[in-house]
């Protein structure tokens, strides 16, 4: 893995000096939180370092080239990585450039982007809540995109991850505020995963105080690495936000279904911002999912109350508190106290 990132740097500093006349940059996130974790269900709490508090780190280059008459190619290679040990991904197995892998055109018709990019349903969730996209405190991205390895048993709501592997996209110019997309991820070839597909759509409109967001998936297949679910799952998701300067509302409502298994799992989703301490914001978010898929009965609960404070454009501090419940299983508290920095 050494080799690869030394490999990766070098390729980087060739590039950015072989075409500083275009628009190509090597950015990045940093997040890193000290704290201690207990989820619904844990027998045991984890205390210590933890990774990507309130955006997950990553590091790559991204940049675009005028092809002349409004037409442009873009390019995004992007990697996961975690503070507190050094290692690559998210996950152990966790693909190399699992953020983004792609390249595409763009010009007055919108935009059409090939190869490992956002799913259908990263966008309107992270846009939808006060707490954006973490993976570790927001009630929201935790019901939708987390499973619990514990005995509760619970799964994440949408399985096909946050983000699509072997995808075409095309996404609209901006319509008066609104801008939609249409995604399609190809299967693999072997025989286990033929026919296989994932297709979608998202919008984020934006209108002055005004945010709305949705997505619906027909989920076939899992990623980062593209494997066959095993039957056909659909997920949908509307949110709304207004920014009343002092204070920013969210409500969201969703739900996936299983047709082969049977139930469904609805959630629904409300939250807060408001400023407080000049450049710092005080942030509330609730989330509720009832699930019965497959005949299972159980409500999952969880709430974060924080505060988030900017000590520049780039580099700000936050602290968290979470509790997560799970009917029938013992009840978690958790908390963080963290810094984020983008360069």
């Amino acid at each position: 893995m050494r080799k690869s990132w030394i490999a990766f740097a070098a390729a980087a500093a060739c590039t950015l000096g072989a075409q500083a006349q275009s628009s190509v940059q090597l950015s990045g996130l940093a997040d890193v939180y000290a704290g201690s974790i207990r989820m619904a269900g844990d027998a045991s709490r984890h205390n210590g370092l933890g990774d990507s508090g309130l955006t997950t780190s990553w590091v790559g280059l991204k940049g675009s080239e005028d092809l002349g008459s409004g037409l442009k190619l873009n390019f995004a290679f992007t990697s996961f990585f975690k503070l507190s040990n050094g290692s690559q991904g998210r996950f152990p197995g966790d693909t190399f450039w699992s953020r983004d892998a792609n390249i595409g055109l763009s010009g007055n018709f919108g935009s059409v982007t090939l190869g490992r990019w956002l799913a259908p349903n990263f966008l309107p969730s992270i846009l939808g809540n006060p707490l954006g996209d973490s993976f570790t405190f927001a009630p929201l991205i935790l019901h939708m995109d987390v499973p619990l390895f514990n005995g509760s048993g619970w799964g994440s709501t949408v399985e096909s991850d946050t983000g699509w592997s072997n995808q075409i996209a095309y996404t609209t110019p901006n319509l008066g505020g609104f801008t939609g997309t249409v995604h399609y991820q190809l299967g693999n070839s072997n025989a286990a995963d033929k026919g296989k597909r994932n297709v979608g759509a998202s919008f984020l409109y934006f209108q002055g105080p005004l945010t709305v967001t949705g997505f619906y998936e027909r989920d076939q297949i899992a990623n980062p690495v593209p494997a066959a679910l095993g039957y056909t799952k659909t997920n949908w998701l509307l949110t709304g936000a207004y920014d009343f300067k002092v204070v920013k509302p969210y409500i969201g409502y969703g739900q996936a279904k299983v047709t082969a298994l049977g139930g469904n799992a609805k959630t629904i989703h409300l939250g807060a911002s408001a400023p407080l301490g000049g450049t710092g914001s005080l942030i509330a978010s609730w989330a509720r999912t009832r699930n019965t898929i497959g005949g299972a009965s159980a409500t999952r609960k969880t709430l974060t109350v924080g505060y988030d404070y900017f000590m520049s454009k780039r580099t700000d501090l936050y602290v968290m508190y979470m509790n997560d419940r799970i009917t029938a299983q013992t009840s978690g508290n958790s908390f963080g106290v963290g810094i984020r920095h983008r360069f």
